[in-house]
């Protein structure tokens, strides 16, 4: 990618650019309702068609939000087994699984570690939990989410979310999620964090690129494309994961007509799947971004428009908060 316009011209064409980010917060809003789509590349291509399908499974679930589920257990890694024996991609204990375990893919076997039997058997126990819950007050998706964590029987205990911080922290960390795995409907809302970390990446163009670069005084100040993004989004209190592809999940994903100042621009070597995102900028308005390109060249502005163009995410605090400490499997 070659940046093409002065250093100079850009600065006050950024500045504009900033202000416009505040004023179309007054006249964008996101639609709500109808069906839940996937966001484009979101899930890996090879679980895409099963999400989709079983993620319609019955009213309280949607694909986004059984996306959401798998990604915050597993990171799409189907091998992966937790410290508490949680096995394969959805992460059922052999016991949950020997009650609630489906054939998924109708082959005579109910395998934990295949994701054909496991992705649709999440969605089954996701629906058997809502209809324990149906009856309790409130959200019945969170109700069942808040299940899924503490038990039906302790929401149905307490009528509703229980007061316990681990099941609402869970129950909030995949709604926020959801929303990075869903395909808006409408125009996706401002941020408004945009300006500070447009201000912060300004302040560092000409800097040269450092591969693993971080910005610390050790590393003479010096960035790769996501930790420029990283440093950026944490002056305006925004923690993002290190690396590009992660830090996709950090938000809803705004179409390419939709983009504004702040939002985060990626590049892909698989346009169907997130996890291959190999570079991130942030973009600046005009189709271009704030660049760390690559070692020799220097953090600069650069049209976004490429072949690898993957998409784009605007991070939210929440979207960013609820991602996952692990690093998922790519």
């Amino acid at each position: 990618m070659v940046g093409g316009i002065g250093l100079g011209v850009c600065l006050g064409f950024v500045a504009l650019l900033v202000v416009g980010t505040y004023s179309a917060a007054a006249g964008l809003a996101s639609t709500v309702g109808g069906a839940v789509g996937l966001a484009k590349g979101a899930v890996p291509a090879l679980y895409q068609p099963i999400v989709q399908k079983w993620g319609n499974l019955c009213p309280a679930i949607n694909p986004a939000l059984l996306a959401a589920q798998l990604y915050q257990e597993s990171g799409w890694d189907p091998k992966v087994v937790s410290p508490a024996d949680a096995r394969g991609i959805a992460q059922f204990i052999p016991d949950t699984w020997a009650s609630h375990g489906i054939d998924g893919n109708g082959d005579g076997k109910r395998d934990i570690w295949d994701p054909a039997d496991a992705i649709p058997s999440a969605a089954s126990y996701d629906c058997e939990l809502a209809k324990y819950v149906k009856d309790v007050p409130g959200d019945t998706t969170d109700n069942m989410l808040a299940a899924y964590n503490a038990g039906a029987y302790r929401v149905i205990q307490s009528r509703g979310v229980p007061n316990i911080k681990e099941t609402q922290g869970y129950v909030k960390t995949i709604r926020s999620l959801e929303k990075s795995f869903a395909a808006p409907v409408g125009r996706v809302q401002p941020s408004q964090q945009a300006a500070g970390a447009i201000y912060y990446a300004q302040q560092k163009l000409g800097t040269p690129y450092l591969w693993g670069g971080e910005g610390t005084p050790e590393q003479g100040g010096r960035f790769d494309c996501s930790g420029l993004t990283q440093a950026a989004y944490q002056t305006v209190g925004i923690t993002l994961p290190r690396v590009a592809n992660d830090q996709y999940n950090a938000g809803p994903h705004p179409a390419r007509n939709e983009l504004l100042p702040g939002d985060l621009v990626f590049f892909s070597t698989d346009l169907s799947n997130s996890r291959a995102i190999h570079h991130v900028g942030l973009y600046v308005g005009g189709g271009y971004m704030i660049n760390a390109p690559y070692t020799g060249a220097v953090i600069r502005f650069d049209k976004i428009d490429a072949p690898d163009y993957f998409g784009a995410t605007r991070v939210t605090k929440d979207g960013a908060a609820a991602l996952p400490s692990f690093k998922p499997a790519a």
